[in-house]
Protein backbone atom coordinates (compact mmCIF):
# COMPACT_ATOMS: atom_id res chain seq x y z
CA UNK A 1 0.00 0.00 0.00
CA UNK A 2 2.97 2.11 0.95
CA UNK A 3 4.16 1.72 -2.59
CA UNK A 4 0.93 2.71 -4.25
CA UNK A 5 1.14 6.16 -2.24
CA UNK A 6 -1.01 5.35 0.74
CA UNK A 7 0.62 7.55 4.00
CA UNK A 8 -0.71 6.01 6.98
CA UNK A 9 -0.50 2.64 8.97
CA UNK A 10 -1.76 -0.71 8.03
CA UNK A 11 -3.13 -0.67 11.56
CA UNK A 12 -5.20 2.30 10.20
CA UNK A 13 -6.19 0.74 7.12
CA UNK A 14 -7.71 -2.45 8.18
CA UNK A 15 -9.73 -0.55 11.27
CA UNK A 16 -10.87 1.68 8.54
CA UNK A 17 -12.39 -1.58 6.59
CA UNK A 18 -13.41 -3.71 9.11
CA UNK A 19 -15.82 -1.08 10.12
CA UNK A 20 -17.28 -1.31 6.59
CA UNK A 21 -16.78 2.49 5.61
CA UNK A 22 -15.14 1.20 2.19
CA UNK A 23 -18.08 0.21 0.67
CA UNK A 24 -21.14 1.93 2.57
CA UNK A 25 -24.01 0.41 -0.03
CA UNK A 26 -23.43 -2.90 1.38
CA UNK A 27 -24.13 -2.49 4.56
CA UNK A 28 -27.83 -2.68 5.22
CA UNK A 29 -29.23 -0.52 7.68
CA UNK A 30 -29.69 -1.17 11.32
CA UNK A 31 -33.06 -2.26 12.64
CA UNK A 32 -32.89 1.11 14.19
CA UNK A 33 -32.72 3.09 11.33
CA UNK A 34 -35.31 0.90 9.87
CA UNK A 35 -38.35 1.48 12.26
CA UNK A 36 -36.96 5.60 12.47
CA UNK A 37 -37.59 5.49 8.56
CA UNK A 38 -41.04 3.39 9.16
CA UNK A 39 -42.07 6.18 12.05
CA UNK A 40 -41.07 8.83 10.44
CA UNK A 41 -43.42 11.20 7.72
CA UNK A 42 -41.98 10.51 4.20
CA UNK A 43 -41.98 13.73 3.67
CA UNK A 44 -39.27 14.75 6.73
CA UNK A 45 -36.89 12.07 5.36
CA UNK A 46 -33.80 12.97 2.88
CA UNK A 47 -33.79 12.02 -0.36
CA UNK A 48 -31.39 8.67 0.11
CA UNK A 49 -33.53 7.50 3.73
CA UNK A 50 -36.52 7.92 1.59
CA UNK A 51 -35.56 5.87 -1.42
CA UNK A 52 -34.57 3.38 0.86
CA UNK A 53 -37.71 3.05 2.76
CA UNK A 54 -39.22 2.74 -0.08
CA UNK A 55 -36.92 0.13 -1.45
CA UNK A 56 -37.96 -1.69 2.16
CA UNK A 57 -41.69 -1.24 1.65
CA UNK A 58 -41.47 -2.40 -2.00
CA UNK A 59 -39.75 -5.42 -1.31
CA UNK A 60 -41.83 -7.23 1.42
CA UNK A 61 -45.61 -7.19 1.66
CA UNK A 62 -45.96 -7.73 5.16
CA UNK A 63 -43.25 -4.51 5.56
CA UNK A 64 -46.21 -2.52 3.40
CA UNK A 65 -48.78 -3.80 5.61
CA UNK A 66 -46.37 -2.48 8.42
CA UNK A 67 -46.10 0.82 7.13
CA UNK A 68 -49.43 1.38 6.22
CA UNK A 69 -50.87 0.34 9.84
CA UNK A 70 -47.78 2.32 11.65
CA UNK A 71 -48.95 5.60 9.62
CA UNK A 72 -52.56 4.77 10.28
CA UNK A 73 -52.03 4.93 14.20
CA UNK A 74 -49.64 7.85 14.11
CA UNK A 75 -52.77 10.08 12.84
CA UNK A 76 -54.77 8.95 15.99
CA UNK A 77 -52.95 10.48 19.30
CA UNK A 78 -51.71 13.38 17.03
CA UNK A 79 -55.44 14.28 15.67
CA UNK A 80 -57.34 13.07 18.96
CA UNK A 81 -59.24 10.72 16.73
CA UNK A 82 -59.71 8.13 20.01
CA UNK A 83 -62.81 6.90 17.93
CA UNK A 84 -61.16 5.41 14.90
CA UNK A 85 -58.63 3.48 17.47
CA UNK A 86 -61.19 0.12 17.33
CA UNK A 87 -61.66 0.01 14.09
CA UNK A 88 -57.44 0.39 13.50
CA UNK A 89 -57.33 -2.45 16.41
CA UNK A 90 -59.48 -4.37 14.65
CA UNK A 91 -57.77 -3.86 11.15
CA UNK A 92 -54.74 -4.91 12.62
CA UNK A 93 -55.98 -8.32 14.00
CA UNK A 94 -56.71 -9.07 10.67
CA UNK A 95 -53.10 -9.26 9.36
CA UNK A 96 -50.39 -11.36 10.39
CA UNK A 97 -48.09 -8.87 11.93
CA UNK A 98 -47.55 -10.48 15.37
CA UNK A 99 -45.59 -8.14 16.57
CA UNK A 100 -48.52 -5.45 16.23
CA UNK A 101 -50.61 -8.20 17.67
CA UNK A 102 -48.68 -7.72 21.23
CA UNK A 103 -48.98 -4.10 21.21
CA UNK A 104 -52.83 -4.16 19.94
CA UNK A 105 -53.30 -6.87 23.13
CA UNK A 106 -51.69 -3.75 25.57
CA UNK A 107 -53.92 -1.50 24.12
CA UNK A 108 -57.00 -3.30 24.71
CA UNK A 109 -55.82 -4.20 28.48
CA UNK A 110 -56.12 -0.67 29.12
CA UNK A 111 -58.38 0.79 26.70
CA UNK A 112 -60.29 3.16 29.34
CA UNK A 113 -56.71 4.60 29.69
CA UNK A 114 -55.62 4.85 26.39
CA UNK A 115 -59.52 6.22 24.87
CA UNK A 116 -59.16 9.14 27.68
CA UNK A 117 -55.46 9.71 26.93
CA UNK A 118 -56.42 9.55 22.84
CA UNK A 119 -60.10 11.90 23.54
CA UNK A 120 -60.10 14.39 26.29
CA UNK A 121 -58.00 17.76 26.59
CA UNK A 122 -56.80 17.18 29.28
CA UNK A 123 -53.31 17.03 30.17
CA UNK A 124 -50.94 16.42 32.83
CA UNK A 125 -47.77 17.78 31.17
CA UNK A 126 -47.55 21.10 33.14
CA UNK A 127 -47.35 18.65 36.11
CA UNK A 128 -44.92 16.69 34.68
CA UNK A 129 -42.82 19.89 33.45
CA UNK A 130 -42.65 21.51 37.50
CA UNK A 131 -41.49 17.90 38.11
CA UNK A 132 -38.84 17.36 35.71
CA UNK A 133 -37.44 20.75 36.36
CA UNK A 134 -37.13 20.37 40.30
CA UNK A 135 -35.55 17.07 39.84
CA UNK A 136 -32.77 19.35 38.07
CA UNK A 137 -32.27 21.41 40.26
CA UNK A 138 -32.13 19.05 43.11
CA UNK A 139 -29.40 16.96 40.91
CA UNK A 140 -27.57 19.95 40.19
CA UNK A 141 -27.67 20.63 44.22
CA UNK A 142 -26.51 16.79 45.04
CA UNK A 143 -23.94 16.66 47.65
CA UNK A 144 -23.69 20.52 47.78
CA UNK A 145 -26.70 21.96 49.54
CA UNK A 146 -28.95 21.71 52.48
CA UNK A 147 -32.41 21.19 52.17
CA UNK A 148 -33.34 24.68 52.83
CA UNK A 149 -31.07 25.42 49.94
CA UNK A 150 -32.94 23.35 47.74
CA UNK A 151 -36.43 24.35 48.39
CA UNK A 152 -35.83 28.52 47.99
CA UNK A 153 -34.36 27.64 44.80
CA UNK A 154 -36.94 25.62 43.54
CA UNK A 155 -39.58 28.46 45.14
CA UNK A 156 -37.38 30.98 43.33
CA UNK A 157 -37.40 29.19 39.96
CA UNK A 158 -41.31 28.91 39.94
Amino acid sequence: MHALGYPGSANLLVRYLKQGRAEPDRVPPSPRRRVTWLTSKPENLPEHDRSHLQDLITSCPPMTTLAQRVREFATIPTRRRGHDLDAWIDAVLGDDLPALHRFVHRLREDNEAVLAGLTLPHSNGPTEGVVNKIEMLKRQTYGRASFALISKRILLNQ
